[in-house]
């Protein structure tokens, strides 16, 4: 593969690392807005281009989970970014798993038609980075499907993209391949993990994508192929997590080294410990991926906020925001129940406290936003004790206690959010100083980051 001309962020993030830099990118798939902003701060706070990704199932053409549009998520981002002073130089957005992973259900002809619509409106309403998500089999489909036909069908969204793009006027994306692409959001079991992805299926799954491409006539596009999607031993389910071995993905790693202007991409890389995240961008897995780990994260502060409104509201004017979620839940059990085995019990420790985080599907519904309005109404009207914030939120009690965090409802949660999101940070740039940020996650003297920031 020819290196690329770094034209775009993303590019030059990767030509970067091919040249022995300790740079990588970190990709955060999230729509919430607390999670969005404490990207953004911890973005400002290292010096970092921030990577917004959306996923196929999240923001389609009929609105997806959110309710929101590629166009519309697009104008809620860049909007954000303005109420927040972030530059909009510095952002840049994605799209995770596009292609037909929502119509599965639906004949390959049907699913591809509706993934025809979903690329063009995802490029021609300014998201650069390209995940090309062939993998899943729809409805006609054998039951394995060969790397011709995700290939194929790879440059057949392509080739909607490349027009779409050029038609709205916009630079040419930059693209993410695979097929070895694990379950959007986490295994069910993990059990049901992929081992680690051996050199010779990546070179087969290479190989095929080039062809195809060429004989397509998208030269252009092939060098701007930046990633390909592996396996690289990591993962999680509800309630355990895989950790990286370095020394199980060495075959592959040194694959890619040979691989001018590529780099592998490695999804549901949330739990991991952060040296596993230093060791993965050293090892040329240096786009990372993660998404429930940060939706977990607000969800753990949102319970630590609960917990002390209920010793300072009298009960009758408790939001109730954690009962009020579980009711919306078991309301509308189809984001969790094929996830969450076990008896009525088991399932609701599960839907509070799994690691695959299912209640993330449930923070926009209305019962549920009303209680977060509430809870934030009812801490913002009070003050909170220091020794509340001690026993409930340690780690935001250091930063109130120093002067470098208010300790409003919204700067508590988004702080938690940060303080995850800054071992991707750390870990995709270890070379760089943290500048003096608002949000207290990085302070005077820590690493930061060059890597690109994006929220699932």
């Amino acid at each position: 593969m020819t290196i690329p001309a770094p034209s775009s962020p993303i590019q030059q993030v990767v030509a970067a690392h091919r040249r022995g830099a300790a740079a990588g990118l970190y990709s955060v798939c999230c729509s919430h807005p607390l999670v969005l902003r404490a990207a953004m701060k911890v973005a400002a706070s290292y010096g970092t281009l921030l990577l917004v990704e959306a996923t196929s199932n999240q923001v389609d053409q009929f609105g997806g989970y959110t309710g929101m549009t590629p166009a519309v998520f697009h104008d809620y981002v860049k909007n954000m970014a303005h109420d927040e002073g972030f530059p909009q130089e510095m952002l840049v957005l994605g799209g995770d798993h596009l292609g037909p992973n929502a119509w599965q259900h639906l004949d390959a002809a049907a699913a591809m038609e509706n993934a025809d619509t979903l690329i063009a409106a995802y490029a021609s309403a300014g998201f650069h980075k390209i995940h090309l998500d062939c993998s899943m089999r729809c409805a006609d489909d054998p039951a394995i499907l060969s790397d011709d036909t995700i290939a194929a069908r790879s440059v057949r969204l392509a080739m909607v993209a490349e027009a779409a793009a050029e038609q709205a006027g916009l630079p040419p994306p930059v693209y993410v391949i695979g097929t070895e692409v694990p379950i959007p959001g986490g295994e069910a079991e993990l059990a049901e993990a992929g081992a680690v992805t051996s050199p010779a299926a990546a070179a087969r799954t290479l190989d095929v994508h080039r062809k195809a491409f060429l004989d397509a006539g998208l030269h252009g596009a092939w060098r701007r192929v930046v990633a390909m999607v592996v396996q690289p031993g990591v993962d999680f389910d509800h309630s355990h997590i895989q950790h990286y071995d370095a020394a199980q993905a060495a075959a592959l790693s040194d694959f890619v080294a040979d691989q001018p202007g590529l780099v592998f991409e490695a999804h549901s890389t949330d739990y991991q410990r952060e040296t596993a995240l230093h060791e993965m961008v050293r090892d040329h897995f240096a786009i990372l991926k993660v998404g429930p780990a940060a939706t977990f994260a607000l969800r753990e502060a949102m319970l630590s906020l609960c917990r002390i409104e209920e010793e300072l509201v009298p009960a009758g004017r408790c939001s109730r925001l954690m009962q009020v979620l579980d009711e919306v839940m078991l309301a509308q059990p189809r984001h969790w129940s094929k996830h969450y085995p076990g008896s009525s019990a088991e399932q609701r420790l599960l839907r509070r406290y799994g690691l695959s985080d299912r209640c993330r599907y449930y923070w926009g519904e209305a019962p549920v936003v009303a209680a977060v309005d509430q809870l934030f109404a009812n801490l913002d009207a009070l003050h909170i004790p220091l020794s509340l914030l001690s026993q409930h939120l340690p780690e935001q009690y250091l930063e109130v206690l120093q002067g470098q965090l208010p300790a409003s409802a919204s700067a508590l949660v988004q702080h938690k959010i940060g303080r995850l999101l800054a071992q991707y940070a750390r870990a995709c740039n270890r070379n760089a100083a943290a500048g003096s940020g608002a949000t207290g996650v990085a302070g005077a003297g820590s690493e930061a980051s060059t890597s690109t920031a994006s929220i699932c």
